[in-house]
């Protein structure tokens, strides 16, 4: 069964503007993404909230197979902390992945997404871990020797003090140095996204 989106529910949960102005977002490409949202939100439980299955299957294509990357996205897209993801989390978090983002807030990102204890420092297992799981969400396999060179010389670079950890001064230092590792962080269809996708024009007559 499909769900609908009616101008009552955005009316009395969202304001539009607002977010808009505390996002990298337009009103209109607020609006496109609200489509979005209530199309994932409702392709599995129809409540309204994105849940981490939903955001699996729907957003990322995961089909709803558990993936450490894919679940750290969602963990750190989850601000209010409760297992879902309501429209205003979304909309915050996908800013980040907007080309007018700035930097800094899209390294401070991925500093969280690697640091998996959320212990505020990066350590080599960490590392492993999401070299791992990128691997595997690319279905690329490599063998071992090269997975362990990979990970020792991209620690042994970041570990600039040589303490056995990464904090975020070290962390910002290394991607400056390898701006590469920005690259996933912005998706450049967000600069316009209720043109890139005509269809979310068209459906927002179910806006009204």
């Amino acid at each position: 069964m499909g769900c609908s989106i009616s101008k009552k529910s955005k009316a009395n949960y969202w304001d539009f503007a607002s977010l808009a102005s505390e996002t990298m977002f337009s009103l209109d490409e607020v609006e496109a993404v609200y489509v979005l949202y209530k199309k994932v939100s409702c392709c599995i439980v129809d409540d309204g909230l994105i849940h981490k299955e939903e955001f699996r299957q729907a957003l990322l294509r995961n089909k709803g197979k558990p993936d450490l990357f894919v679940d750290r996205v969602f963990d750190l897209f989850d601000l209010k902390r409760n297992g879902v993801l309501d429209f205003g989390e979304f909309v915050q978090s996908l800013s980040i992945f907007h080309p007018k983002s700035p930097a800094a807030d899209k390294i401070l990102f991925t500093f969280n997404l690697y640091d998996l204890q959320h212990t505020g420092c990066i350590e080599r297992e960490e590392v492993k871990e999401m070299v791992l799981a990128i691997l595997k969400e690319s279905d690329l396999e490599l063998p071992d020797e090269v997975i362990e060179e990979i990970v020792e010389n991209a620690f042994n670079e970041a570990d600039s003090n040589q303490d056995g950890k990464i904090d975020l001064e070290e962390w910002k230092e290394f991607v400056g140095k390898n701006p590469s590792l920005l690259k996933n962080m912005t998706i450049p269809y967000l600069m316009d996204v209720s043109t890139v996708f005509p269809s979310f024009v068209e459906n927002k007559i179910m806006l009204i």
